[in-house]
């Protein structure tokens, strides 16, 4: 890996920076202000999208916020611009889905993926902006996406793994009927300054624990379990160099006013005295492809890029990690050039850890059955 691309494989979408809902571990600045995305800058980025669409798959996220809080009507004229070659999805807290929604899902081919810790009693974090729990409105929302046979991911954040708690969110995740599941631990980023340090070893069993509960029945993608499985894969092939990208992916975010931020979505929204807004152009003004040619320069990519390095030539898990998320060293080092956080260790080294230890237990069981 060497630099910054100048060609994303997908963009992140900001329609909104209002959310309906006020979740104790949310990262967001804005999210009790409505700023709605002018249709022009949608207009602008569609202008380098559907040329790389031409090209070969690609992706637009529409991320708020809460991005069904612009309503049906913005949300199709931001749509509207780009064309048909262009897959659109959309991180969604599932409170707002009714009937109407889900047309509009299927009218613009849209891929769905919702929010949501779990049963009932995990989803505390998770609340409306008087306070009063989401929960209710999440499930009538997943069961409008089931009338309607709309396939769906979730996400789901866990604040403090413990011992049987991955095989209690499996089994409800295949409850729910998801197709795609990813678990976040709880990140420390943003506007959410909670710890997020954990002993390795209840990282590792959580992640352990998660695999063998897959096993058992694995009909559910495990976004981190099969990044895990895939790495190990190609460590035992001696393919493992080929799976980080020659450069990393700038995983462009719009900004409701045309603001770009590179790498990490967490970011937007954000000042700092040394680096301003982090942005490293506005599609108002200049084409995306413009700036992202140019975004290898910004003053704390450059920074970043010099912690990526310095991971690659100290950390043994870097083939895996690949250098971590901008946003993460950010927030909890205060600069973009430190090297291992607590979202390194709970994310990918005690994943990759917890994944190789639930192998070796269930080796040693076949070995010990023959």
């Amino acid at each position: 890996m060497n630099g910054l691309s100048t060609v994303p494989s997908y963009v992140v979408m900001q329609p909104t920076t209002l959310c309906n809902m006020d979740c104790g571990y949310c990262y967001l600045p804005l999210r009790a202000q409505d700023r709605r995305m002018p249709v022009a800058v949608a207009q602008a980025v569609a202008t380098s999208v559907n040329l790389w669409a031409r090209r070969g798959r690609f992706s637009v996220v529409w991320h708020g916020g809460e991005p069904l809080a612009a309503g049906r009507k913005h949300l199709g004229e931001l749509l509207a611009p780009f064309g048909p070659e262009v897959e659109h999805h959309v991180q969604t807290n599932a409170t707002l889905i009714d009937d109407e929604w889900c047309e509009f899902f299927v009218a613009h081919s849209m891929r769905v993926s919702i929010s949501v810790d779990g049963p009932r009693e995990r989803n505390t974090d998770r609340v409306d902006r008087a306070g009063r729990p989401a929960y209710d409105k999440i499930r009538r929302g997943v069961d409008a996406l089931r009338r309607h046979g709309l396939p769906f991911s979730a996400l789901a954040v866990v604040g403090r793994p413990e011992p049987g708690l991955a095989t209690e969110l499996y089994d409800y995740f295949l409850d729910l009927g998801c197709e795609v599941l990813g678990i976040n631990i709880e990140e420390m980023e943003g506007t959410n300054t909670r710890d997020n340090g954990h002993s390795a070893e209840s990282v590792r069993g959580f992640w352990a624990e998660l695999v063998g509960a897959w096993r058992r029945d694995p009909r559910i993608h495990l976004r981190e379990i099969e990044w895990s499985m895939r790495y190990a894969a190609a460590v035992l092939d001696g393919t493992a160099g080929e799976l980080l990208p020659r450069r990393l992916d700038p995983i462009p975010t719009i900004g409701y006013d045309g603001s770009v931020v590179v790498l990490s979505p967490e970011l937007a929204g954000f000042d700092d005295p040394r680096h301003g807004d982090f942005s490293s152009g506005n599609v108002l003004r200049s084409p995306l492809a413009e700036i992202l040619d140019g975004a290898a320069g910004t003053g704390w990519v450059r920074e970043f890029l010099g912690g990526v390095e310095a991971c690659r030539s100290g950390c043994g898990y870097f083939g895996f990690c690949g250098g971590g998320h901008a946003a993460n060293r950010y927030f909890e080092h205060g600069r973009f050039d430190g090297t291992e956080t607590n979202h390194c260790r709970n994310s990918k080294i005690h994943l990759l850890e917890g994944v190789l230890e639930h192998a070796r237990e269930h080796q040693c069981d076949h070995d010990g059955a023959r």
